[in-house]
């Protein structure tokens, strides 16, 4: 019997792979699996899962034939998971011996639905400690009471989908897969229906999982038009929240996120090739008039003076009609 699948998708990671891997064989057990999904790697990381098939027990190594980003290798890991617990390591990054095997112990002590648990961050040398933005450890409460409120970071804003651990019955339930294709941003959608829809879920203080920033391959260190799927991440956030049945009281709060995330990316713009920054320009206007109205303008009276004259000013822009999709 299997307790635990860990989903660990690798993209073009030669570099890094190797410590994840190492870290893998540091939580192995005889009831845990290792979900490897090679998103159509061409830089030899093929190679070193290949030989993680032979040398780290519970190793399962799943192939894509076509990149097809995060979310989807993820869900590919998630069709092939067997645990009664499930969770996520992304391919260059690693965790501390032990880590899964004590992430277990909390989930069966608890018995919610799902847990959440700091992390380390690591940029070259330096290290932070980043903590999930819920004061209370150890104790079981309802996802959706953690949304609110608007104003300030809380739960939903810290998506990292590996900084955790769930329950199978989520995955039975339709809600642990990713919305396919999604190439950035991937774990937005998927974090707010998590607090809407599970019954259960506590945070723990726990220190196991490093995450590796300033990759050169990271979608996040490229500004190319991947970058852009955000805003269909957030579309879908808006969209579902607004069919909740307490819409009016979280809506605020998804429309402000939105928001806080298109300043954020307009802030950064020299970033972007010169054409996908216009259409960045283009896309995040278009979807300032989408959002609900009287929302958005409490959201922008809501934020400092320069992000929200920052917005107002891109929501002033004449509208093309010629913009086209996200691609």
């Amino acid at each position: 019997m299997v307790k635990l699948s860990v989903i660990v998708p690798f993209y073009n990671v030669r570099a890094y792979a190797p410590d994840t891997l190492r870290s893998l064989r540091a939580n192995a057990r005889d009831d845990f699996e290792f979900l490897l999904v090679d998103d159509c790697s061409s830089d030899g990381t093929a190679d070193l899962l290949d030989r993680a098939r032979r040398e780290l027990p519970g190793a399962v190594v799943l192939r894509h034939a076509r990149n097809g980003g995060l979310a989807t290798a993820r869900n590919t890991g998630l069709d092939a998971a067997r645990g009664t617990y499930l969770t996520f390591l992304d391919g260059d990054d690693w965790t501390a011996p032990g880590h899964f095997a004590q992430l277990l112990a909390s989930m069966e002590e608890l018995g919610c639905d799902f847990i959440r648990t700091d992390h380390v961050q690591v940029t070259g040398q330096e290290r932070t400690v980043h903590r999930v933005p819920h004061g209370r450890r150890g104790e079981v409460m309802s996802p959706r009471d953690a949304i609110l409120p608007a104003t300030r970071s809380t739960s939903v804003d810290y998506a990292y989908a590996w900084a955790g651990m769930y329950h199978r019955r989520l995955a039975d339930r339709g809600l642990l897969h990713f919305t396919d294709g999604l190439r950035t941003a991937e774990d937005r959608p998927w974090i707010w229906r998590l607090h809407r829809e599970a019954e259960s879920f506590a945070v723990t203080g726990q220190l196991g999982v490093f995450y590796r920033r300033g990759v050169a391959s990271s979608l996040t260190q490229i500004g190319d038009v991947r970058q852009l799927d955000f805003l269909r991440a957030f579309d879908q956030v808006i969209e579902e929240t607004a069919r909740d049945r307490d819409a009016a009281a979280l809506l605020p709060k998804a429309v402000r996120t939105y928001c806080a995330i298109i300043s954020h990316h307009l802030s950064s713009i020299e970033r972007f090739e010169p054409a996908v920054a216009r259409k960045l320009r283009t896309l995040s206007a278009s979807a300032l008039r989408r959002l609900p109205q009287d929302h958005l303008r409490d959201a922008l009276d809501s934020m400092d003076a320069r992000r929200a004259s920052r917005l107002r000013r891109l929501y002033r822009r004449p509208a093309r009609s010629s913009a086209g999709a996200v691609a």
